[in-house]
């Protein structure tokens, strides 16, 4: 008797304890829980961590996630507004909000990456095809106002050019089209397309981001050739800017030169002037001291420059240009 009574206290010290075991169920931070009945979902969702309890055999435990996820699309080729075709990859991130909404229309996080391949890519397609390819790669027309600018500055330095306009750097962008939406609102627009859709599926987009786009071979190739030709414009001005400043600096010193060779020159001429009148001061000073004496200088001067080593002269022998050497010692 005593080991039935033994036999029937174990027997309920089991069956309680597999109760206990079967009715608590623990939730980790980052999860969220349906309890289902065969099936079939029971009341709302678990949201928060910790310890629960729920019928024993009866009751089944689904959990999901409760942090933000990614998602990753493939990158596609995308036809645009003006039929250029252009690679756009796509990134977002997404956390479900509404467990029992998640797990009747898509039951699990494989099929939610599936559902969202299709209806962000379709968002994504609408999109970027209605806008031409730029917009999809820049944000703002920073760049291509600062490219008119330099070309206005450019311009006023082709009527008077300065040093600091040959050496303005370069920073040009290859598209001269003008940005309207620009990236980042591209992609808000696919993210507002998109997460309308997706909460009715219990999910929350939170963003999406475009991390790269990239031309199709044949139009980048087209895209790095007006790159290069417009840099090459951009840099035969700057020479030209660089040439007339040359000739203007060069212009401004030969109009020195000939204002110092000027000033020179009628400074040597009156210092030749003053000499001469000197010259001749001394020279009528001798002639009037001794008018014999400065004949007799001046015709020894004559005879130096006249006869020379080698020559003839043919001249009468009454000529006066030989009368002192004529004269008796």
């Amino acid at each position: 008797m005593n080991n039935f009574k033994s036999y029937l206290v174990l027997t309920f010290i089991f069956l309680l304890a597999l109760l206990s075991v079967g009715s608590a169920y623990t939730l980790p931070e980052g999860q969220q829980a349906l309890i289902t009945q065969f099936g079939r979902i029971v009341g709302k969702p678990v949201t928060q961590a910790g310890l629960h309890f729920k019928l024993p055999f009866i009751h089944d435990v689904r959990c999901f996630e409760k942090r933000i996820l990614e998602w990753d699309g493939d990158s596609n080729q995308i036809p645009t507004k003006d039929k250029k075709f252009i690679w756009v990859d796509t990134t977002a991130r997404w956390r479900i909000i509404d467990a029992l909404t998640f797990a009747q229309t898509v039951r699990t996080e494989d099929a939610a990456q599936t559902r969202l391949n299709s209806i962000l890519d379709g968002s994504r397609r609408d999109i970027i095809s209605n806008h031409n390819p730029v917009e999809a790669v820049r944000n703002t027309n920073t760049l291509l106002e600062q490219t008119r600018k330099r070309e206005e500055a450019l311009a006023a330095a082709e009527k008077e050019p300065t040093p600091a306009t040959i050496e303005m750097e370069e920073e040009i962008t290859g598209e001269e089209e003008s940005i309207i939406v620009g990236r980042e609102r591209l992609s808000e627009m696919i993210h507002s397309r998109a997460k309308e859709k997706l909460r009715e599926l219990g999910i929350e987009l939170i963003d999406v981001q475009l991390p790269r786009i990239a031309y199709e071979n044949s139009a980048e190739e087209k895209v790095y050739e007006r790159m290069v030709s417009e840099r090459k414009r951009i840099a035969e001005k700057i020479r030209s800017i660089g040439k007339g400043e040359q000739a203007k600096i060069r212009g401004k010193l030969n109009l020195d030169l000939k204002e110092i060779e000027s000033i020179a020159y009628r400074q040597s001429q009156d210092i030749k002037g003053l000499a001469e009148a000197e010259a001749i001061s001394i020279y009528a000073k001798s002639l009037g001291q001794d008018p014999e004496f400065y004949e007799f200088m001046r015709t020894l001067e004559a005879y130096r420059k006249t006869l020379k080593d080698k020559g003839s002269f043919v001249m009468s022998t009454d000529s006066d240009f030989l009368r002192l050497m004529q004269q008796k010692r």
